[in-house]
C-alpha cells in the first residue's frame, strides 16, 4: 500500500498540529501550576501573620498558648499483637478472639471456649478443613495463615457500612484551585475577625465609648463627688462634737481633695486602660488636681449657703 505524498502532508500537518497542542497545554498547565504555588506562598504568609497576631492578642488579654501535644497522644495504645491482625469487623458474641494469647488452636481452647469439638469435615489430621469442608466449595484449599510480618504488610480493606467486606468508594479529587478559593475566603473572614477584635481590645472596660478626655473627667468629678460625700459626714460630725473645726477645714481644704485626686489617678489606670495600646493612656493629672481640689471646697460652700438659706 503505496502513501501518496498529499496523505503525507496531512499527516504531518496533523502530528504538528498535535505537538503544538500538547506544548500549549503543557505550557498553560505549568502556568497553572505556578499560579497555584505563588497562591499557596501567598496564603502562607497571610496564615503566618495571623498567627503572631492571634498570639500577641491572647497575651495582651492574658491568654496563654496551649502547651505542645505529646508525641503520640492521638495513637492508639494497642499491643503489637492487635496491630498486626487483619482489620475487619469485630467478632461475634459466640465468636473466640484471635488475639489473646489463646487464639492459637490446641487441645484445652474449645473447652476453654466453653464451646464442643468441631464436627465439620477435616483434612484428615484432626485439623478443621476451612473453605475446603464447606458444600459446593470441592477443590478449594484452607486460607494459609499470614505470618506476622506479612500481616503488618496487607493492604487493610475498607469496610463499608452497607455490607461486609466490601471495599467503600474513594473520594473524588478535589480542585486545587477551589480549594485555594475556600482558604482564601477563610483567610479574609479570619482577617475581618482579628479587626473587629483589635478595635475592641483598643477600647478600656470604663466607658468604652467615651473619649480619653471625657472619661477623665466623668471620672475626677464621680471621685470628687465621692469626696463631698465624706465630707458632708465630716461637718455632721463636726456639729456633734465628734470633729474639730481645725481638722475639719484640713479635710475640706486637702485631705479630701488629694483622695479623690488619687482614687480618680489609679481608676484611670486601671479600668480606664485599654488591652491594647500603643504606650500610657492619658490620664490628665491637672486637669484631675483642678477638678477635684476645687468641686470639694465649692461644695462645702454650697452646703453652708443652703443651711443658711433654709435658716
Amino acid at each position: 500500500m503505496t502513501v501518496s505524498f498529499e496523505e503525507y502532508a496531512a499527516l504531518a500537518r496533523q502530528l504538528s498540529e498535535q505537538h503544538r497542542a500538547g506544548e500549549q497545554h503543557a505550557a498553560a498547565e505549568s502556568a497553572r501550576r505556578r499560579d497555584l504555588h505563588a497562591a499557596v506562598d501567598y496564603l502562607q504568609q497571610r496564615l503566618t501573620a495571623q498567627g503572631q497576631r492571634l498570639d500577641q492578642l491572647g497575651r495582651a488579654i492574658g491568654i496563654d498558648q496551649p502547651p505542645p501535644a505529646a508525641p503520640g497522644a492521638g495513637q492508639g495504645t494497642g499491643t503489637p499483637g492487635e496491630a498486626a491482625t487483619w482489620p475487619g469487623p469485630p467478632p461475634g458474641p459466640g465468636s473466640a478472639s484471635t488475639t489473646g494469647p489463646g487464639s492459637a488452636a490446641g487441645p484445652g481452647s474449645a473447652s476453654a471456649a466453653g464451646v464442643g469439638p468441631s464436627t465439620g469435615p477435616g483434612t484428615g489430621d484432626g485439623e478443621p478443613a476451612g473453605a475446603a469442608g464447606t458444600p459446593g466449595r470441592a477443590g478449594v484449599g484452607a486460607y494459609s495463615e499470614l505470618p506476622a510480618g506479612e500481616a503488618r504488610l496487607a493492604l487493610p480493606t475498607a469496610v463499608s457500612p452497607a455490607g461486609g467486606g466490601v471495599p467503600a468508594q474513594r473520594a473524588a479529587a478535589a480542585d486545587p484551585a477551589v480549594e485555594l478559593e475556600l482558604a482564601r475566603r477563610m483567610a479574609d473572614e479570619a482577617d475581618r475577625h482579628g479587626h473587629q477584635t483589635e478595635l475592641l481590645a483598643q477600647r478600656p472596660v470604663l466607658l468604652p465609648t467615651w473619649s480619653p478626655l471625657a472619661r477623665a473627667v466623668a471620672v475626677y468629678a464621680g471621685c470628687a463627688a465621692a469626696a463631698g460625700v465624706l465630707m458632708l459626714m465630716l461637718v455632721l460630725a463636726s456639729g456633734v462634737g465628734l470633729v474639730d473645726g481645725f481638722t475639719l477645714g484640713a479635710w475640706i481644704c486637702a485631705g479630701l481633695p488629694a483622695v479623690a485626686f488619687f482614687g480618680g489617678y489609679l481608676v484611670l489606670g486601671r479600668w480606664g486602660r485599654p488591652a491594647m495600646v500603643a504606650g500610657t493612656p492619658p490620664r490628665y493629672p491637672p486637669l484631675g488636681f483642678l477638678i477635684c481640689f476645687l468641686l470639694v471646697p465649692m461644695a462645702y460652700c454650697a452646703y453652708l449657703l443652703l443651711v443658711r438659706g433654709l435658716r
